[in-house]
């Protein structure tokens, strides 16, 4: 079996001899690897995996040694593999672990790993590109073109971009990136748990860092403390000629308020690369023509997802190996 995005004939040795599960229907495949796990001839389906993932976990079964995870819908696998017994490391083929139990796999001394800063240039590079294509309407003049309106009339005009003042809710090593790709365009501030002691702006309130700002992006982690961070009181402050843009994580947004305000032009316009539900977006966020859309390909480019699966290689070899796990989360 061969995958666009992770070397697989590096992954037999751990097989065993037993074939790679591919996702089909609940995964973006190849999205999920149980290491140790066979099936018969074909790709799994996500139902087939949760179902013999739970199967497995009520016999005490012991079929996992390692979980390979990248998904659209990880919470539903990972939570049934978290409880077979012999499950040893969980090794992430992203940054985010907002799908992982952290608590549990650690009372479990399940070790968890990622692969973060490998992906940090790309979604820095494609907030900017949809910065840009909010403020300009790119994907709307291409179709333009392509249609064959252009000899009928010129193209409304767009928004100026330089000069815009910047908002940034997270500041980590993705914040930090987008910052600097933005600073020669306009001025900067963030909000973060603490101050990071920078030369930029700090808020401690997002309601206050969304009054400041004409572009409001959201780069911070999934957690309790951030799900749902950005509803309607940060998209009023916004206000009508502010912009929404979320690269982090569909859940940190309250997806119906903001439906509302670009409905209601409370803001101007949102650019987001991720959603509540994902792959499902909403068909009244999906005919909003104040939106621009990417399918959460923050990482997704040729370099990047081979350097993460190297990383996610590289963990599981020390795993295997009785060595220290890099990049470990737990």
């Amino acid at each position: 079996m061969t995958s666009r995005y992770l070397p697989w004939r590096t992954l037999w040795k751990y097989l065993g001899g037993a074939t790679a599960a591919r996702a089909g229907d609940e995964m973006s495949g190849p999205a999920l690897l149980l290491l140790g796990f066979a099936v018969t001839g074909r790709p799994a389906t996500g139902s087939e995996l949760l179902a013999s993932v739970t199967i497995a976990g009520a016999a005490g079964g012991p079929a996992f040694g390692a979980l390979l995870a990248r998904s659209r819908r990880p919470d539903r696998v990972l939570a049934a593999t978290l409880a077979v017994y012999a499950l040893g490391i969980i090794a992430i083929s992203g940054v985010g672990f907002d799908k992982v139990d952290l608590e549990l796999a650690g009372r479990r001394s399940i070790r968890v790993t990622n692969t973060p800063d490998v992906l940090t240039d790309d979604v820095a590079d494609l907030t900017l590109g949809l910065i840009v294509s909010q403020f300009r309407s790119l994907a709307a003049c291409d179709r333009y073109v392509r249609e064959g309106r252009w000899p009928a009339a010129p193209y409304p005009l767009g928004r100026k971009l330089t000069g815009r003042r910047f908002g940034l809710v997270g500041f980590g090593r993705i914040g930090a990136a987008i910052a600097a790709r933005l600073a020669p365009i306009g001025p900067v501030a963030y909000h973060a748990t603490a101050d990071k002691r920078n030369q930029l702006r700090y808020f401690s309130d997002p309601v206050q860092l969304a009054q400041h700002s004409d572009v409001l992006i959201v780069a911070t982690s999934a957690n309790p403390s951030t799900v749902g961070l950005i509803g309607r009181e940060v998209l009023d402050a916004l206000g009508p000629a502010g912009v929404l843009v979320n690269i982090a994580r569909g859940s940190i947004v309250i997806e119906k308020e903001l439906i509302a305000a670009l409905v209601e032009k409370r803001i101007a316009g949102a650019a987001l690369d991720v959603f509540a539900d994902e792959p499902t977006v909403p068909e009244a966020l999906r005919a909003l023509p104040n939106v621009v859309f990417t399918p959460h390909i923050g990482s997704a480019t040729h370099e990047t997802r081979e350097n993460m699966a190297r990383m996610v290689m590289a963990s599981l070899d020390a795993y295997f190996a009785g060595t220290p796990v890099p990049n470990a989360v737990v």
